[in-house]
Protein backbone atom coordinates (compact mmCIF):
# COMPACT_ATOMS: atom_id res chain seq x y z
CA UNK A 1 0.00 0.00 0.00
CA UNK A 2 1.46 3.25 -1.38
CA UNK A 3 1.82 5.52 2.20
CA UNK A 4 2.08 9.35 2.57
CA UNK A 5 5.61 10.46 4.65
CA UNK A 6 6.00 13.83 6.18
CA UNK A 7 9.22 14.38 4.12
CA UNK A 8 10.17 18.37 6.26
CA UNK A 9 8.65 20.73 8.93
CA UNK A 10 8.95 24.21 9.43
CA UNK A 11 7.38 26.57 11.79
CA UNK A 12 7.43 30.49 11.82
CA UNK A 13 6.90 33.10 15.13
CA UNK A 14 6.99 36.90 14.71
CA UNK A 15 9.73 38.20 16.68
CA UNK A 16 7.09 39.94 19.37
CA UNK A 17 6.35 38.68 22.61
CA UNK A 18 3.38 39.88 24.43
CA UNK A 19 3.62 38.58 28.21
CA UNK A 20 0.96 37.78 30.73
CA UNK A 21 2.89 40.94 32.61
CA UNK A 22 2.15 42.77 29.43
CA UNK A 23 -1.50 41.93 29.56
CA UNK A 24 -2.51 42.51 32.65
CA UNK A 25 -1.64 46.46 31.62
CA UNK A 26 -4.19 46.40 28.71
CA UNK A 27 -7.33 44.06 30.45
CA UNK A 28 -8.52 42.99 33.67
CA UNK A 29 -6.56 39.98 34.36
CA UNK A 30 -3.23 38.54 35.92
CA UNK A 31 -0.22 36.30 35.23
CA UNK A 32 -1.57 33.80 38.04
CA UNK A 33 -5.19 33.81 36.80
CA UNK A 34 -3.38 32.94 32.88
CA UNK A 35 -1.51 30.75 33.85
CA UNK A 36 -3.73 28.36 35.87
CA UNK A 37 -6.52 28.21 33.74
CA UNK A 38 -4.92 28.22 30.80
CA UNK A 39 -0.54 27.31 30.86
CA UNK A 40 0.09 30.33 28.58
CA UNK A 41 2.41 32.51 29.84
CA UNK A 42 3.16 34.85 26.63
CA UNK A 43 1.94 34.94 22.85
CA UNK A 44 3.78 35.86 19.62
CA UNK A 45 2.07 38.64 17.87
CA UNK A 46 2.25 40.08 14.13
CA UNK A 47 4.62 42.90 13.37
CA UNK A 48 2.06 45.80 11.66
CA UNK A 49 2.19 45.36 8.02
CA UNK A 50 2.96 41.29 8.21
CA UNK A 51 0.61 39.18 6.80
CA UNK A 52 -0.78 35.51 7.49
CA UNK A 53 0.37 34.60 3.83
CA UNK A 54 3.93 35.81 4.81
CA UNK A 55 4.16 34.14 7.78
CA UNK A 56 3.04 30.91 6.27
CA UNK A 57 5.88 31.26 3.05
CA UNK A 58 8.72 31.74 6.08
CA UNK A 59 7.45 28.28 7.42
CA UNK A 60 6.81 26.96 4.22
CA UNK A 61 10.83 27.64 2.89
CA UNK A 62 12.03 26.27 6.04
CA UNK A 63 9.87 22.54 4.91
CA UNK A 64 11.14 22.97 1.82
CA UNK A 65 14.33 23.22 3.06
CA UNK A 66 14.48 19.86 5.11
CA UNK A 67 12.48 18.33 2.91
CA UNK A 68 15.33 19.23 -0.51
CA UNK A 69 12.17 20.13 -2.49
CA UNK A 70 12.20 23.14 -4.43
CA UNK A 71 8.90 24.78 -4.61
CA UNK A 72 8.24 24.34 -8.04
CA UNK A 73 8.51 20.66 -7.59
CA UNK A 74 5.09 20.86 -5.72
CA UNK A 75 1.59 19.64 -6.90
CA UNK A 76 -0.63 20.48 -4.12
CA UNK A 77 -1.01 23.77 -1.45
CA UNK A 78 -3.27 23.45 1.49
CA UNK A 79 -3.88 26.63 3.64
CA UNK A 80 -5.70 25.80 6.91
CA UNK A 81 -6.52 29.18 7.97
CA UNK A 82 -9.80 31.22 9.51
CA UNK A 83 -7.46 34.64 8.95
CA UNK A 84 -6.50 35.19 5.85
CA UNK A 85 -5.39 38.18 3.72
CA UNK A 86 -8.79 38.60 2.67
CA UNK A 87 -12.20 36.90 2.24
CA UNK A 88 -11.16 36.60 -1.72
CA UNK A 89 -9.04 34.89 -3.08
CA UNK A 90 -7.69 32.14 -1.30
CA UNK A 91 -4.64 32.60 1.46
CA UNK A 92 -2.98 29.96 -1.09
CA UNK A 93 -2.99 31.43 -3.87
CA UNK A 94 -1.25 34.48 -2.33
CA UNK A 95 1.54 31.56 -1.21
CA UNK A 96 1.59 29.91 -4.35
CA UNK A 97 2.71 32.83 -6.15
CA UNK A 98 4.88 34.23 -3.27
CA UNK A 99 7.01 31.22 -3.72
CA UNK A 100 7.13 30.49 -7.05
CA UNK A 101 5.25 27.11 -6.68
CA UNK A 102 3.94 27.69 -10.23
CA UNK A 103 2.65 24.05 -11.08
CA UNK A 104 1.13 23.40 -7.69
CA UNK A 105 -2.77 24.24 -7.47
CA UNK A 106 -3.97 25.37 -4.07
CA UNK A 107 -6.70 26.20 -2.03
CA UNK A 108 -7.61 26.71 1.57
CA UNK A 109 -9.92 25.10 4.27
CA UNK A 110 -11.25 25.90 7.16
CA UNK A 111 -11.59 23.82 10.15
CA UNK A 112 -10.18 26.34 12.88
CA UNK A 113 -7.96 24.79 14.90
CA UNK A 114 -8.53 21.61 13.61
CA UNK A 115 -7.06 22.81 9.85
CA UNK A 116 -3.60 21.24 9.55
CA UNK A 117 -5.49 18.06 10.52
CA UNK A 118 -8.27 18.15 7.78
CA UNK A 119 -5.05 19.71 5.23
CA UNK A 120 -3.11 16.48 5.98
CA UNK A 121 -6.04 14.14 5.55
CA UNK A 122 -6.57 15.44 1.93
CA UNK A 123 -3.28 15.94 1.22
CA UNK A 124 -2.76 12.06 1.88
CA UNK A 125 -5.57 11.02 -0.09
CA UNK A 126 -4.10 12.66 -3.02
CA UNK A 127 -0.96 11.60 -2.39
CA UNK A 128 -2.00 7.65 -2.01
CA UNK A 129 -4.07 7.65 -5.22
CA UNK A 130 -0.99 9.13 -7.31
CA UNK A 131 -2.37 12.51 -8.16
CA UNK A 132 -0.01 13.92 -6.02
CA UNK A 133 3.87 13.60 -5.26
CA UNK A 134 4.60 16.81 -3.66
CA UNK A 135 2.33 18.71 -1.24
CA UNK A 136 2.89 21.61 0.86
CA UNK A 137 0.12 21.62 4.37
CA UNK A 138 0.45 24.79 6.19
CA UNK A 139 -1.43 25.77 9.06
CA UNK A 140 -1.26 29.82 9.63
CA UNK A 141 -2.93 31.58 11.72
CA UNK A 142 -2.97 35.39 12.46
CA UNK A 143 -5.36 35.87 15.50
CA UNK A 144 -4.20 38.57 17.00
CA UNK A 145 -6.25 40.92 14.48
CA UNK A 146 -9.67 38.57 15.16
CA UNK A 147 -9.63 39.19 19.00
CA UNK A 148 -11.43 41.52 21.25
CA UNK A 149 -8.85 43.04 23.28
CA UNK A 150 -10.97 44.05 26.04
CA UNK A 151 -12.04 40.39 26.58
CA UNK A 152 -10.47 38.80 28.63
CA UNK A 153 -11.66 35.07 28.26
CA UNK A 154 -10.28 35.43 24.92
CA UNK A 155 -7.82 37.64 24.33
CA UNK A 156 -5.22 36.07 26.79
CA UNK A 157 -5.43 32.51 24.76
CA UNK A 158 -4.44 33.46 21.64
CA UNK A 159 -0.95 34.00 19.17
CA UNK A 160 0.08 34.43 15.83
CA UNK A 161 1.69 31.40 14.30
CA UNK A 162 3.02 29.48 10.66
CA UNK A 163 3.38 25.54 11.00
CA UNK A 164 4.10 23.63 7.56
CA UNK A 165 4.60 20.40 6.32
CA UNK A 166 6.05 18.62 2.89
CA UNK A 167 4.57 15.42 1.92
CA UNK A 168 4.98 12.86 -0.77
CA UNK A 169 5.04 9.32 -1.29
CA UNK A 170 7.01 7.09 1.40
CA UNK A 171 9.82 5.07 -0.10
CA UNK A 172 8.79 2.53 3.01
CA UNK A 173 5.62 0.91 3.08
CA UNK A 174 5.64 0.49 6.59
CA UNK A 175 6.27 4.49 7.06
CA UNK A 176 3.99 7.51 7.35
CA UNK A 177 0.59 8.10 7.47
CA UNK A 178 -1.00 5.26 9.20
CA UNK A 179 -4.98 6.33 8.92
CA UNK A 180 -6.24 10.44 9.77
CA UNK A 181 -10.13 9.68 11.31
CA UNK A 182 -11.87 13.27 11.10
CA UNK A 183 -15.26 14.33 13.31
CA UNK A 184 -17.86 17.47 12.65
CA UNK A 185 -20.68 18.37 15.00
CA UNK A 186 -21.97 21.23 13.68
CA UNK A 187 -25.03 21.03 16.79
CA UNK A 188 -21.79 22.25 18.76
CA UNK A 189 -21.06 25.65 16.36
CA UNK A 190 -22.49 28.14 18.92
CA UNK A 191 -19.69 27.71 21.08
CA UNK A 192 -16.59 29.44 19.41
CA UNK A 193 -17.32 31.54 16.71
CA UNK A 194 -16.30 34.79 14.67
CA UNK A 195 -20.34 35.57 13.89
CA UNK A 196 -19.91 38.99 11.72
CA UNK A 197 -18.89 39.26 8.24
CA UNK A 198 -20.27 36.92 6.65
CA UNK A 199 -24.19 36.60 4.71
CA UNK A 200 -25.55 36.47 8.56
CA UNK A 201 -23.93 39.38 10.06
CA UNK A 202 -22.76 41.33 6.67
CA UNK A 203 -19.81 43.96 7.28
CA UNK A 204 -21.47 46.89 8.85
CA UNK A 205 -20.86 49.31 11.43
CA UNK A 206 -23.22 47.84 14.00
CA UNK A 207 -21.26 44.75 13.74
CA UNK A 208 -17.54 46.14 14.03
CA UNK A 209 -19.39 48.59 17.43
CA UNK A 210 -20.51 45.11 18.71
CA UNK A 211 -17.41 43.60 18.07
CA UNK A 212 -19.43 40.47 16.22
CA UNK A 213 -16.32 40.44 13.82
CA UNK A 214 -14.05 39.01 16.72
CA UNK A 215 -13.57 35.31 18.77
CA UNK A 216 -16.28 34.61 20.96
CA UNK A 217 -16.28 31.59 23.00
CA UNK A 218 -18.01 29.79 25.66
CA UNK A 219 -14.64 28.75 27.32
CA UNK A 220 -16.50 26.05 30.06
CA UNK A 221 -18.30 24.36 27.31
CA UNK A 222 -15.05 24.33 24.75
CA UNK A 223 -13.34 22.39 27.27
CA UNK A 224 -15.87 19.84 27.90
CA UNK A 225 -15.83 19.29 24.12
CA UNK A 226 -12.51 18.72 23.94
CA UNK A 227 -11.63 16.60 26.57
CA UNK A 228 -14.12 13.70 25.91
CA UNK A 229 -13.87 13.88 21.92
CA UNK A 230 -9.75 14.08 21.99
CA UNK A 231 -9.40 10.89 23.64
CA UNK A 232 -12.15 9.28 21.94
CA UNK A 233 -10.58 10.30 18.60
CA UNK A 234 -6.92 8.99 19.42
CA UNK A 235 -8.05 5.58 20.74
CA UNK A 236 -10.26 5.37 17.17
CA UNK A 237 -7.37 6.04 15.32
CA UNK A 238 -5.03 3.97 17.26
CA UNK A 239 -7.42 1.11 17.04
CA UNK A 240 -7.78 1.03 13.83
CA UNK A 241 -4.33 0.31 13.40
CA UNK A 242 -4.50 -2.43 15.79
CA UNK A 243 -2.67 -0.09 18.38
CA UNK A 244 -3.30 1.03 22.26
CA UNK A 245 -1.69 3.85 23.79
CA UNK A 246 0.99 2.20 25.24
CA UNK A 247 2.07 1.81 21.56
CA UNK A 248 2.43 5.81 21.19
CA UNK A 249 6.11 7.37 21.67
CA UNK A 250 4.94 10.66 21.05
CA UNK A 251 1.52 12.85 21.24
CA UNK A 252 1.53 15.91 19.19
CA UNK A 253 -1.43 17.72 20.09
CA UNK A 254 -2.95 21.06 19.38
CA UNK A 255 -1.91 23.10 22.14
CA UNK A 256 -5.30 24.85 22.53
CA UNK A 257 -4.77 24.83 27.02
CA UNK A 258 -2.73 23.09 28.67
CA UNK A 259 -5.30 21.75 31.00
CA UNK A 260 -6.97 20.15 28.28
CA UNK A 261 -3.28 18.53 27.18
CA UNK A 262 -3.33 16.93 31.23
CA UNK A 263 -6.64 16.23 30.89
CA UNK A 264 -6.64 14.09 27.65
CA UNK A 265 -2.70 12.03 28.86
CA UNK A 266 -4.52 11.55 31.64
CA UNK A 267 -7.47 9.50 30.57
CA UNK A 268 -5.57 7.87 27.77
CA UNK A 269 -3.06 6.88 30.73
CA UNK A 270 0.14 8.60 28.85
CA UNK A 271 2.49 10.42 30.97
CA UNK A 272 2.82 13.84 29.88
CA UNK A 273 6.46 13.46 29.30
CA UNK A 274 5.39 11.88 25.84
CA UNK A 275 3.47 15.27 24.59
CA UNK A 276 5.55 17.78 23.28
CA UNK A 277 4.42 20.97 24.91
CA UNK A 278 5.09 24.70 23.93
CA UNK A 279 1.83 26.34 24.52
CA UNK A 280 3.46 28.43 27.40
CA UNK A 281 5.34 30.31 25.18
CA UNK A 282 2.98 30.77 22.24
CA UNK A 283 -0.64 30.19 23.31
CA UNK A 284 -3.16 28.89 21.38
CA UNK A 285 -2.11 29.17 18.12
CA UNK A 286 -4.96 27.48 16.42
CA UNK A 287 -4.32 25.73 12.89
CA UNK A 288 -0.74 26.79 12.89
CA UNK A 289 -0.38 25.05 16.41
CA UNK A 290 0.05 21.38 15.46
CA UNK A 291 2.86 21.60 12.86
CA UNK A 292 4.65 23.74 14.50
CA UNK A 293 4.76 21.51 17.68
CA UNK A 294 5.72 18.57 15.52
CA UNK A 295 8.28 21.11 13.85
CA UNK A 296 9.41 22.02 17.17
CA UNK A 297 9.94 18.11 18.68
CA UNK A 298 11.34 17.22 14.93
CA UNK A 299 14.42 19.59 15.27
CA UNK A 300 14.80 18.94 18.93
CA UNK A 301 15.61 15.03 17.62
CA UNK A 302 12.63 13.67 20.12
CA UNK A 303 11.52 12.22 16.65
CA UNK A 304 13.27 8.32 15.26
CA UNK A 305 12.52 6.05 12.30
CA UNK A 306 10.06 3.65 13.46
CA UNK A 307 8.34 6.12 16.51
CA UNK A 308 4.72 6.14 16.73
CA UNK A 309 3.23 9.48 16.48
CA UNK A 310 -0.36 10.12 17.53
CA UNK A 311 -1.54 13.41 16.70
CA UNK A 312 -4.81 15.45 17.89
CA UNK A 313 -6.27 18.37 17.14
CA UNK A 314 -10.00 19.90 17.74
CA UNK A 315 -11.41 23.64 17.00
CA UNK A 316 -14.49 25.44 16.15
CA UNK A 317 -17.24 23.52 14.22
CA UNK A 318 -16.74 22.03 16.27
CA UNK A 319 -14.28 19.85 14.23
CA UNK A 320 -12.09 17.55 15.13
CA UNK A 321 -9.88 14.70 14.59
CA UNK A 322 -6.70 12.19 15.40
CA UNK A 323 -4.25 10.78 13.41
CA UNK A 324 -1.49 8.07 13.34
CA UNK A 325 2.00 8.45 11.95
CA UNK A 326 4.74 5.89 12.06
CA UNK A 327 8.11 8.42 11.88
Amino acid sequence: MRRTVILGTGAYVPEKVLTNADLEKMVETSDAWITERTGIKERRIAAPGELTSDMAVKAAVRALEMAHTRADELDLIIIGTISPDMPMPSCAVMVQAKLGAKKAFAFDLSAACAGSLYGMSIADQYIRNGGVKRALVVGVELLSRLVDWTDRNTCVLFGDAAGAMVLGPSPDPDRGILGIHLHTDGGAAGILTIPGGGSLHPQSAEVLEKKLNKVQMNGREVYKYAVRALPEAVLEALGAQGLAPDDVTHLIGHQANLRIIESVCHRLRLPLEKCWVNIHRYGNTSSASLPTTLDEANRAGRLHPGDIIAMMAIGAGMAWGAGVVRW
